[in-house]
């Protein structure tokens, strides 16, 4: 697990600087596509922004409200002491309770102690809930807010939807692809325990190993059980859905939201299954968890979509896409 690296002197944090890179990687790419289907890059970059905008808005605010994380973020500003506390990663420092605050401070896993149940927490921060570099977005909330708003700014400028939703169709799986490798190195959004030969163990005060901790199944020197790697699991499904609606854009569509809809199917289906076996909390919806119930939405949605937007009188720019960019 490596939460930061340092490039120069400078310490960039690895989900946040992943995330970004990811974003400008998709926007950059659907920007450069867009001449091919006639819309002006002027406009798409301004789509962008406000894609950036409300996809971070809307990623943030379903970690928060789906992901299980509301109590913690009210504590956090509320009463600190009252979030969970996490034990210090070495039994050399009191068998993994903490007994002063500068033991959290030095092992990086809090700054107050509770020393009635020797475990460090954050100290009071009521803007934390809005601070997503420190990590918590849930992909799902910010693609669906950002379709919302991404809707309304085509519309108000008379801009075909469903042509820059092929964009986006491409875009946004390559930018969510390397996002993910953010989350390996951060060590978040781990699977649950595996017995195969790439599985991976995360290191002391990993999440995966605050996990197994507080089950008892890993003393408090070692690391983590051995898990499936999901963040890269997920990574490389990014990565075939991008390389998948890039060969489809310049062979085989026919109509305007084609590419869009048939790489959301590819992909909610693919986190469906990636979903069974992710091994962090994640909250529940409807009995499943969040992103299970609303892939298996996707998965009919896509479905429903791809069938309408086919029978729909498409222009002659809606196929003019077999020049390679």
């Amino acid at each position: 697990m490596h939460g930061s690296f340092t490039i120069l002197g400078i310490e960039f944090p690895s989900y946040f600087t992943f995330l970004m890179l990811g974003l400008m990687a998709g926007f950059l790419y659907g920007t450069r596509k867009a001449p091919l289907l006639g819309l002006d890059q002027g406009k798409v970059l301004d789509l962008c922004l406000v894609l950036l905008v409300s996809g971070l808005a809307g990623g943030r605010l379903a970690h928060v409200l789906f992901d299980g994380q509301l109590d913690f973020y009210y504590w956090l500003c509320v009463d600190p002491l009252r979030t969970k506390g996490e034990l210090l990663p070495s039994a050399g420092l009191a068998g993994g309770t903490c007994t002063d605050d500068a033991q959290c401070v030095a092992a990086n896993v809090g700054e107050l102690c509770s020393r009635a149940a020797g475990t460090c927490h954050w100290s009071r921060d009521c803007f934390r809930v809005l601070k997503f570099w420190y990590g918590g977005m849930t992909y799902y909330g910010g693609l669906l807010l950002a379709m919302a708003f991404g809707i309304r700014y085509l519309r108000k400028h008379q801009i075909p939807v469903w042509r820059v939703g092929d964009l986006a169709g491409m875009g946004i799986p390559l930018g969510v692809g390397i996002g993910r490798l953010g989350c390996f190195l951060a060590g978040c959004c781990y699977g649950g325990t595996a017995d195969v030969p790439w599985a991976v163990s995360f290191p002391n005060g990993s999440a995966a190993w605050k996990d197994h901790f507080d089950q008892h199944l890993v003393g408090a020197t070692d690391g983590s059980l051995p898990v499936h790697p999901t963040q890269l699991y997920e990574a490389a499904l990014c990565f075939s859905v991008f390389l998948f609606g890039r060969w489809w854009f310049h062979r085989k569509r026919t109509f305007d939201g084609e590419i869009f809809w048939l790489t959301v199917l590819m992909y909610a289906a693919g986190r469906f299954a990636i979903e069974r076996i992710r091994g962090d909390e994640r909250g529940v919806l409807l009995g499943l968890a969040p992103s299970e119930t609303i892939s298996l939405g996707l998965l009919v949605t896509s479905l429903i979509m791809l069938w309408l937007l086919a029978r729909r009188p498409q222009s002659p720019m809606s196929t003019a896409s077999s020049e390679t960019v």
